[in-house]
């Protein structure tokens, strides 16, 4: 119970927070908190290079179970590092000085602090704590902690497996920031530092060359290969490809006469299609015609013979009445 009063005392005395990113790790995202207004240096720095992608891809190059975890070096060795400030607040060597303030100390695990050899040498580099660790106090920045349930995933990095000079067999790395809650308003990423890598030459490929002493018929493919590759390119006829002296290479018709004789072929064809064409016309209007003429005549031929019906009917009453007579 003393415990646990304790340690809600210790958070409680922790000044507020302002400005929220999120690092998404291989070993799961961390929320972290800044404390921009007691740390204003690392946390511009923090955040600058987090926007800029700075920090994509960077390893945890240095784990000790229960102690921290440290990264922020794209080289991966623990010796490179830069800072993004501008040239008032670092020294010639790119470096900015430490920040210390009374009511944040290494009294938990979770605290985000800037790594440095020495006093006043930071750049890139940070580290994570994985417990609390007082003997650092007043001699490395605190500028940010872990909060809420993504504090759990803190506990993954002391199930790393540890080599040599604390480097893990398989580092977990940070695969990008994410800002949440901007603390400045006036950050802006450089464009240096943001401009997108060159993209890669395509690679030309290389054409295959066969080897065909790997076949039981290599040599017999081999001598047919280079026959044709003697052989014209561009091959027209026999008489090109030959050195026979006895074929001539000259045509045995011409071109020019050949070509003439097509197009009269060619004249010929169109001027018979045409005669043809309108031969059948006037054979449709000849047939139509005489169609006509028949009609007619066999019309004339039919009154003809219904006139001379009505002539002999009329003589025949005639006579039948004069016979009547007395």
């Amino acid at each position: 119970f003393f415990l646990t009063m304790s340690s809600l005392t210790v958070y409680a005395n922790e000044p507020s927070t302002r400005g929220k990113v999120v690092l998404h790790t291989s070993l799961g995202p961390l929320d972290v908190e800044l404390w921009s207004k007691e740390a204003p240096l690392a946390c511009r720095n923090f955040v600058q290079l987090g926007m800029e992608g700075y920090y994509d891809g960077c390893i945890f190059h240095r784990v000790i179970k229960d102690f921290m975890a440290q990264t922020g070096d794209p080289t991966g060795t623990g010796k490179g590092g830069e800072c993004a400030l501008s040239a008032e607040h670092k020294n010639e060597r790119g470096e900015f000085k430490d920040e210390t303030h009374q009511r944040i100390r290494f009294t938990h695990r979770g605290l985000l602090g800037m790594a440095s050899s020495g006093p006043d040498t930071n750049k890139s580099q940070f580290f994570l704590t994985l417990d609390r660790c007082e003997w650092l106090d007043n001699k490395h920045t605190i500028f940010g902690k872990v909060t809420g349930n993504s504090i759990y995933n803190l506990n993954r990095f002391n199930e790393v497996e540890v080599g040599e000079h604390d480097r893990p067999t398989y580092p977990p790395r940070i695969l990008r920031m994410e800002v949440l809650l901007e603390p400045f308003d006036d950050i802006v990423p450089r464009p240096s530092a943001v401009a997108p890598p060159p993209e890669p030459a395509a690679k030309k490929r290389r054409k295959g060359v066969k080897n065909l002493s790997l076949l039981s018929f290599g040599e017999e493919a081999a001598n047919a290969e280079a026959q044709e590759a003697a052989l014209p390119k561009k091959a027209i006829a026999a008489h090109d490809m030959l050195s026979d002296p006895t074929l001539s290479k000259e045509h045995a018709v011409d071109p020019e006469e050949l070509a003439q004789k097509l197009r009269k072929k060619a004249t010929a064809t169109s001027f018979s299609a045409a005669t043809s064409a309108a031969l059948k016309a006037s054979t449709a209007g000849t047939s139509a015609a005489e169609d006509g003429a028949a009609a007619d005549s066999f019309e004339a031929r039919m009154r003809q013979q219904l006139q001379r019906k009505a002539a002999a009917a009329a003589a025949a009453a005639g006579s039948s009445a004069a016979a009547a007579e007395p």
